[in-house]
């Protein structure tokens, strides 16, 4: 067997580097040395005179020269064997033991290649193929049907066991899901994802018998971690859609509507159209994102008309976004939108801005909208606080709080009310009658108004039971000596319903529809037709 070929490699920069190379290669003491000196190029100074020393200090040693492409030194490589058989080349010899270690080497290479691989195509903490080897399996073979399967509270799991916990029970779920499920191949996504593909694709109504048998399987399971039950919650989905093209975006599509309607799993179809419900959101995202960098929201102003004098006294200012080519989006269009793109908080500063800008030199009144959010944003909070105690307006302004969504902090919400009241601002309760409505809610808040919600209104002279509520409402409000608005007022038998009931104001289409402009003209004749309104009110009684 031979020995094992020793290397030694040595740099060199300068002439002056050759003495003492060449002594570090006399202290190697080997007999069996074969030499190579490797530069760019090999008639320079350095390599001539490497060349007569090495000579001199080793005649019967063979020297080779070989070329590399690095101009800015040379290098000095010696081979060294052990003992060799007397009728060898030791040339022969050390060549052929650099081979085999080559082919070691080689196949060393080659299976850390492999297991490096193999890593790149497997989830480290399941040992499942990972969503890599999933897209590789469907480039080779695209016949499968594919499902998702979604562990819905892993978040909460995670927060609040820690991650330990959280792996633990990422490995329990992928273990119980290869035991219950007879499929082609499981697969782990992300951290609370999960794949699996079925042996042939199905179509809707097989997919649906059997989705919902998975989901009876897995729907109570548990895993117990130091005899503590953590129930698993799960959503799936799948796609029953003529070809697999894009098969990944129709489940993943289907996997995030099944979140949102809160169903335990929901089959993609190719008339759902879910591809042009994303696009339009994307293309609708840059349209918000383009607007409100440019500064392009605005305020419209509808009328609000007290109802005693037939007077308008107040507007409401209401966000519209103005796109590039200058058409109009109502917020109900942008403003989820900008929530999920994260520049909602800009909305509502532009809205601020703008609407104080309006009415900074007017005798009218004028409301914002306000949500929760705006308020627990520390950011948003102080703007607010900082407009109203340096501006001539804030007399005028009223806030009005979204009442369709919960307040958690109200503590917060309670500081910023005394704050805005105490530099003259007054507080309306938005949208009443709906979403999260409850009368200790009007006694916390210690608003100036009420705006009774329109599905109440709109209906009051038909609907006995709406006409009910407003009545309840705008006798608890008179008691906490709240003011009342209704809302959606849109004809005048609603009108005259509503001043019947003793309401302080009204604004809807009937009165007025939201507008860019304030128009003085329009105003006195809505006054008009207010006046005249009461005046046959009056005379028919």
């Amino acid at each position: 067997m031979l020995n094992e070929v020793n290397v030694k490699s040595y740099k060199l920069y300068s002439s002056s580097e050759v003495d003492l190379k060449i002594e570090k290669v006399k202290n190697l003491k080997s007999k069996n040395m074969v030499i190579h000196i490797v530069s760019f190029i090999h008639n320079t100074v350095l390599v001539q005179n490497l060349k007569k020393n090495l000579a001199k200090a080793f005649p019967d040693v063979e020297v080779s020269f070989l070329k590399h492409m690095d101009k800015s030194h040379t290098v000095l490589n010696v081979y060294s064997i052990g003992n060799i058989e007397e009728n060898e080349n030791i040339n022969d010899t050390i060549l052929h033991q650099i081979y085999l270690n080559y082919l070691d080497k080689e196949e060393s290479a080659n299976k850390s290649r492999h297991q490096l691989f193999s890593r790149y195509f497997t989830d480290h903490l399941t040992n499942l193929p990972n969503v890599y080897q999933l897209r590789k399996d469907f480039q080779t073979d695209e016949e499968y049907g594919l499902v998702f399967i979604k562990i819905d509270n892993f978040l909460t799991i995670n927060n609040f066991y820690g991650f330990v916990i959280g792996d633990f029970v990422i490995e329990e779920v992928a273990k119980y899901l290869k035991e219950i499920l007879d499929v082609h191949k499981l697969y782990r996504l992300t951290g609370s994802e999960f794949a699996f593909t079925l042996k042939k694709p199905m179509n809707f109504y097989d997919l649906k018998v059997y989705l919902s048998e998975v989901y009876e399987k897995v729907h109570s399971h548990y895993v117990i971690y130091q005899n503590t039950k953590i129930y698993i919650d799960f959503t799936m989905a799948s796609s029953a859609s003529d070809n697999n093209t894009n098969i990944f975006s129709k489940v993943a599509m289907a996997l995030d509507y099944a979140k949102q309607i809160g169903t335990s799993f929901w089959i993609y179809e190719d008339k759902m159209n879910f591809e042009n419900d994303y696009a339009r959101n994307l293309e609708l995202s840059e349209v918000v994102r383009e607007g409100v960098h440019n500064s392009r929201v605005i305020p419209y102003f509808q009328a609000i008309v007290d109802n005693k004098t037939g007077k308008i006294t107040k507007y409401e200012c209401l966000a519209r976004l103005i796109d590039a080519n200058g058409k109009v989006f109502s917020p109900t269009l942008f403003i989820p939108i900008a929530k999920k793109i994260k520049i909602y908080h800009k909305i509502t500063i532009q809205m601020i801005e703008k609407s104080f800008a309006a009415f900074e030199h007017s005798s009218f009144e004028f409301s914002i909208n306000l949500s929760i959010e705006d308020i627990m944003d520390s950011k948003i909070f102080q703007f607010i606080i900082e407009k109203v105690k340096n501006s001539g307006s804030s007399s005028r302004v009223t806030f009005e709080i979204l009442e369709s969504e919960a307040i958690e902090d109200f503590k917060k919400v309670e500081k910023f009310i005394t704050e805005v009241k105490r530099h003259g601002a007054k507080i309306a309760i938005d949208d009443f009658g709906s979403g999260y409505s409850n009368f200790s809610y009007l006694i916390k808040i210690r608003a100036d108004y009420i705006k009774i919600d329109g599905s109440l209104i709109k209906d009051i002279d038909v609907d006995k039971s709406s006409l009910l509520v407003v009545e309840t409402i705008v006798s608890f409000a008179k008691k906490l000596g709240m003011k009342t608005v209704a809302e959606y007022v849109h004809s005048s038998v609603v009108m005259d319903k509503v001043k019947e009931l003793g309401i302080d104001y009204s604004q809807g289409f009937y009165i007025d529809e939201p507008s860019i402009k304030r128009d003085l003209r329009a105003r006195k004749l809505l006054e008009q037709k207010c006046k005249l309104l009461s005046y046959f009110n009056y005379n028919s009684s």
